[in-house]
């Protein structure tokens, strides 16, 4: 019958000193609290980064839930169109774009200049880059609640086509601020 030498048993574990245990707990209680802080915070922020053209940066820091004013970046969920579904699939990333009109100004179009209250914000183009006609947008008074947005790119899809038009409060997830 074979013995079990009692010196070559499993080792057992010295417990922790108390302030290593203390030092263990509070670094827990600490990435806990860390971890609830960035989840909060995560609702009201956003990191995007742009892959499209018509906006000069590529990174965005997103404030949720705010509503724009002229000047500002604004990410939008884009309304769902035939046109849409072609260029960007079934389930197209937010947009963002440059508010150029706000509630109460006055959208025209001459030729195929748009304007906001008198003056030029954007070009229209007959076709898409893939040849798809395109309809241009709204004019008029722009509608409580609702912006008029575009970008200074020949290409930019936004406010200037029927396929957006007004974007309105509650499409807006957030502005934007460039940060690369």
């Amino acid at each position: 019958m074979a013995r079990i030498d009692p010196d070559l048993s499993a080792p057992s574990v010295a417990p922790l000193p108390r302030f290593r245990r203390v030092a263990l707990w509070a670094g827990l209680g600490a990435a806990a609290l860390g971890l609830m802080a960035a989840h909060d915070f995560s609702k009201d922020h956003l990191l995007l980064l742009n892959a499209s053209p018509s906006l000069p940066n590529w990174a965005f820091w997103v404030e949720r839930h705010k509503q724009p004013v002229r000047g500002d970046y604004v990410f939008f969920l884009p309304p769902r169109s035939a046109l849409l579904v072609r260029h960007f699939g079934t389930k197209p990333h937010l947009f963002g774009k440059r508010v150029m009109g706000v509630a109460g100004d006055m959208v025209t179009r001459a030729g195929n200049e748009v304007a906001v209250n008198g003056h030029i914000v954007a070009r229209l183009k007959p076709k898409t880059m893939r040849g798809d006609t395109l309809v241009p947008g709204p004019v008029g008074r722009i509608p409580d609640h609702c912006s008029f947005v575009a970008t200074r790119h020949k290409d930019g899809f936004d406010s200037r086509y029927a396929a957006i038009g007004w974007v309105c409060a509650a499409q807006i997830v957030g502005i934007g601020r460039p940060i690369l």
